[in-house]
């Protein structure tokens, strides 16, 4: 799959309240090709509400969300999916009625007039679920429907790609080849932003790392030392203890 139309997602100054209260309060942030940015923090630490204000699953009240340098923040969901930018859930969200090929061309169809079913078979074959394309979704394990999810995102042919939480219900063989293709799909020029809990994987995978805490980034650069940081320990503390 080329990138050769890969992005560039920038956040300046978001802001997202909520009666009041703001979930993110003015966090600038950058996802460039080629290179895996992770979003770590506590719950509650306004992660998933900054990738709905990304995504434009919801709208934020200041600063603006930038593709390429163009304004997008006014723009809905599915106009930002045309543009190329795809999203996985934290919670899986799949048709368990259709089978794994059927969800992933979804995906592929939402995007693309012509060569849907050549982008979905790609897709299946890069994540291993060629085999299980005939498969009922409602009938796979939760490390697979991971995957089938991500395939489908992958299917729409995006140029920037959101992930919440993608290692949520895998095991360690699963976890290992998640990381080796969010690896390659990088390698290959795609900019991935994940929201991720497993610190072992942000270190592992990330290039550089955004750490919130009560809506804010606390610190951001490379992972290792992020994730070294005391501000960023006493956070998971707090919502851990």
């Amino acid at each position: 799959m080329s990138r050769a139309g890969a992005g560039r997602l920038t956040a300046r100054g978001v802001v997202r309240r909520f009666g009041g209260i703001a979930a993110v309060d003015g966090v600038d942030l950058v996802a460039p090709p080629g290179r895996i940015t992770a979003l770590v923090g506590p719950n509650g630490a306004g992660k998933s509400t900054l990738f709905d204000c990304l995504s434009g699953a919801a709208r934020p009240d200041e600063g603006r969300v930038l593709l390429d340098g163009c304004d997008i923040t006014r723009l809905p969901e599915h106009a930002r999916a045309r543009l190329g930018l795809a999203r996985t859930f934290q919670r899986i969200a799949v048709f368990p009625t259709l089978t794994v090929a059927e969800n992933v061309l979804v995906g592929a169809e939402q995007v693309r007039r012509h060569g849907a079913r050549a982008a979905t078979d790609r897709a299946l074959t890069l994540l291993g679920l060629a085999a299980a394309r005939d498969a009922p979704a409602a009938e796979l394990p939760t490390g697979t429907l991971r995957m089938v999810e991500l395939a489908r995102a992958l299917a729409a042919g995006p140029r920037v790609l959101l992930l919440d939480e993608p290692s949520v219900g895998l095991d360690a063989a699963e976890t290992a080849r998640l990381a080796a293709v969010l690896r390659a799909l990088a390698a290959d020029g795609l900019p991935l932003l994940l929201v991720e809990h497993d610190t072992e994987l942000v270190s592992e995978l990330a290039d550089a790392v955004y750490a919130m805490a009560a809506g804010r980034v606390v610190t951001a650069g490379p992972a290792a030392r992020v994730l070294a940081d005391p501000r960023v320990g006493l956070s998971w503390g707090e919502a851990t203890g």
